[in-house]
C-alpha cells in the first residue's frame, strides 16, 4: 500500500474544481474593483461636483466700466470678493439687479460679458464667487454656496436692490443654489439656465455604474424647490447639452407653476458662447417685464 506524504501532489485538480475557483476569483477581483471604485468616488466626489478657477480674476474696473469690486461677509465669516455693476450709463435705469450665481467651473472673469450685457439693459449686476473660487477662502459645499448667495443679496440690498427689486440668474449648478435661495429670500423672478432635475439625477446620467444616491453629499434638488415655488420663473437652455440632459431641465420648466418662458436655444451645448449672450440678458428683461421691473427714469443711489 502506498501512503502519500503530506504536501504531496494530488494530481490534477478537477476540471469543475477550477471552475469554480476561478468563478471565486473573478468575484473577489470585481468586489474589490466596485468597491475601490466607490471609495475613490466617495472620496473625490468634490472634484466631480466643483471645477474652481482658484486664481483671483483682478480688479472689476479693469474688466468692466463702472464696475467695483465688493467684499462680501457670509453668516459663517468668511469674506468673499464678488463684483458689482452698475446700470449702463446709456441705459434706461430698471431700478432693479440681477445676482448671478455662476455654474461649477471658472470665476467671475467668465460671466463679465453677461454682466456687460445686462448692464446695457438697465440692470445692476452682482456677479457671486463661491467659497474656493476666484481667489476666495474656504471650500465650496451645498450649505456654503447657500450662504454665498445670501451674501450677494445682502451686499445687494445694501445698495437699494432688495430681493423684491431682484432677479436670481443661477447656471447650471446656480440653479441648484439660487433655486434653494429663493424659498428662504423670495426674489422678484428666477432664472435658471440649464438647470438639472437634482445633482444625484444627473450624477447618475454620467456615473450610471455608481451608487450616486448613495454616495453623494450635496445634492441640489432643484426640480423639489421649483415645483412648490410662487416666483415667476424662466427656464433656458440648449437642445444639444452635454453636460445636463435636457429632459430633465424640460421637467423643472413644467414643474414651475408661475412659469413665465422656456426658451431653448437651438444647437446649443452646455458651455456654448450662446449660453452668455444676448439670448440669456433678453430673457431677464423679458422675465423682468413680467415681475413689473421696468424701466424708470429715476436713478437707485
Amino acid at each position: 500500500m502506498r501512503v502519500r506524504s503530506p504536501g504531496a501532489d494530488d494530481g490534477p485538480m478537477p476540471e469543475g474544481r477550477r471552475g469554480l475557483q476561478g468563478v471565486v476569483v473573478t468575484a473577489a477581483v470585481l468586489t474589490l474593483t466596485a468597491g475601490l471604485a466607490v471609495g475613490a468616488a466617495w472620496l473625490g466626489q468634490d472634484a466631480l461636483v466643483y471645477h474652481p478657477d482658484r486664481s483671483s480674476p483682478g480688479r472689476a474696473a479693469d474688466v468692466l466700466d463702472g464696475g467695483e469690486d465688493v467684499t462680501l461677509t457670509t453668516d459663517d465669516g468668511l469674506e468673499l470678493m464678488a463684483w458689482f455693476v452698475p446700470p449702463g450709463p446709456q441705459a434706461q435705469d430698471r431700478r432693479a439687479a440681477v445676482l448671478v450665481a455662476p455654474g461649477n467651473g471658472g470665476n467671475r472673469l467668465g460671466r463679465a460679458d453677461l454682466a456687460r450685457l445686462l448692464s446695457e439693459r438697465g440692470f445692476a449686476v452682482l456677479l457671486l464667487d463661491y467659497r474656493g473660487y476666484g481667489g476666495n477662502p474656504g471650500r465650496p459645499t451645498e450649505s456654503g454656496l447657500l450662504l454665498d448667495a445670501r451674501a450677494g443679496q445682502e451686499a445687494l440690498a445694501a445698495r437699494g436692490y432688495p430681493a423684491d427689486r431682484t432677479i436670481y440668474l443661477g447656471e447650471s449648478l446656480g440653479a441648484g443654489v439660487v433655486a434653494a435661495f429663493q424659498a428662504q429670500v423670495p426674489p422678484a423672478g428666477l432664472l435658471l439656465r440649464s438647470p438639472f432635475t437634482s445633482l444625484v439625477d444627473v450624477g447618475a446620467h454620467h456615473y450610471p455604474l455608481l451608487p450616486v444616491e448613495a454616495l453623494l453629499r450635496d445634492r441640489y434638488p432643484v426640480l423639489e424647490h421649483v415645483a412648490v415655488t410662487q416666483v415667476p420663473v424662466t427656464v433656458v437652455h440648449g437642445d444639444r447639452d452635454e453636460v445636463v440632459p435636457p429632459a430633465q431641465t424640460e421637467a423643472v420648466a413644467r414643474a414651475a407653476p408661475q412659469l413665465v418662458e422656456h426658451l431653448v436655444l437651438p444647437e446649443a451645448g452646455h458651455n456654448d458662447p450662446v449660453m452668455f449672450g444676448p439670448e440669456v440678458a433678453d430673457a431677464v428683461s423679458r422675465l423682468a417685464d413680467h415681475t413689473g421691473l421696468r424701466h424708470s427714469s429715476r436713478r437707485t443711489p
